[in-house]
């Protein structure tokens, strides 16, 4: 009879023990769940680019990405008549800009890239991500970047050995991002371009400023529209150069594009109204009208890799 109590008060024990312990878990999830989270906006854009200038989306902590970018002469030019057809709409031209980069990323919110942009001409940038757009323990409605690019010519001047600063022209940007929902993202990308040489004439300047808008209109889960538009406030009227000669830069830039996520290689069409491929040129000497109808075909492809582990924490 003893050990019979003995038992039942044992089993009383570790019931009340165990239903303790369930109760003090019960108030940690509790107490979990009542904190309040930061929840992360993702994927405003789905590439490091909305079509020809830098988004705000870096590759992720320890990715290389590679790109290939290229950039057809004009559908259709003016004067050059059943041309054209024979050129099959700047495809069968024999000209193309070609635009090859590697970027990698080394934190969550800094991003190092150099490319090669055609012509004996090449460039290096660095990204970094000042803000982003959350909800829940803060409120941040917008994601911001910072960007630097500097440009490289190292094509052969007057002479051979013709390499020096003036060479060299710069780019600078905040790049400012919301995503309002699953489907739609903009961006405002207010630029300055420093150029440290410019032609002897009349109304050139050295720097350049520019606005931009940017959007992405998301189709299905691998889809979407994208759309881009610069305008350049200065340095773009009444330019003559050494010769005297008139300069014709456009200062709008218009393009449209389509997006297609294949799981392994992000592919990017668009119509745009420039053939340049690096952004200096397109931002502060772009020569092609759109209203006029001068679009060309162009299109990116990109792939990224994961070159360093990362170990998460747990």
């Amino acid at each position: 009879m003893k050990k019979i109590c003995l038992y039942l008060m044992i089993a009383a024990g570790f019931t009340i023990k165990a239903g303790a312990q369930d109760d003090l878990l019960g108030d940690l999830v509790k107490e979990d769940a009542g904190k309040v989270k930061e929840n992360f906006a993702t994927a405003t854009f789905k590439s490091t680019r909305i079509i020809n200038f830098q988004s705000v989306e870096m590759t992720g902590k320890g990715n290389l990405q590679f790109m290939v970018s290229h950039h057809f002469p004009n559908l259709w030019t003016d004067g050059k008549g059943l041309g054209n057809l024979s050129q099959f709409f700047g495809f069968n031209s024999g000209v193309a800009t070609t635009y090859l980069s590697f970027d990698y990323s080394p934190k969550d919110w800094m991003n190092l890239g150099f490319a090669l942009t055609g012509n004996s001409q090449y460039e290096t940038w660095a990204k970094f991500r000042l803000l982003r757009q959350q909800t829940g323990k803060r409120t941040i409605p917008v994601t911001v970047d910072y960007f630097a690019l500097a440009h490289i010519d190292a094509s052969e001047g007057p002479s051979p050995d013709d390499f020096t600063w003036n060479r060299f022209s710069f780019l600078h940007q905040l790049l400012i991002a919301r995503k309002f929902n699953e489907r739609f993202s903009l961006q405002l990308t207010p630029s300055l371009v420093h150029l440290n040489y410019v032609p002897f004439g009349i109304n050139n300047t050295n720097n350049i400023f520019t606005m931009g808008l940017g959007g992405r209109y998301k189709l299905t889960h691998k889809t979407a529209v994208t759309f881009e538009y610069s305008h350049q406030f200065n340095g773009n009227k009444n330019l003559l150069d050494e010769s005297a000669s008139a300069v014709n830069y456009v200062p709008d830039l218009v393009s449209i594009g389509y997006d297609w996520d294949t799981g392994g290689h992000i592919f990017q069409f668009y119509l745009s109204s420039t053939t340049s491929s690096q952004n200096i040129t397109q931002l502060s000497a772009n020569t092609q009208d759109f209203t006029k109808g001068n679009f060309s075909l162009g299109f990116t492809i990109n792939r990224s890799y994961s070159v360093k582990r990362v170990v998460q924490a747990h």
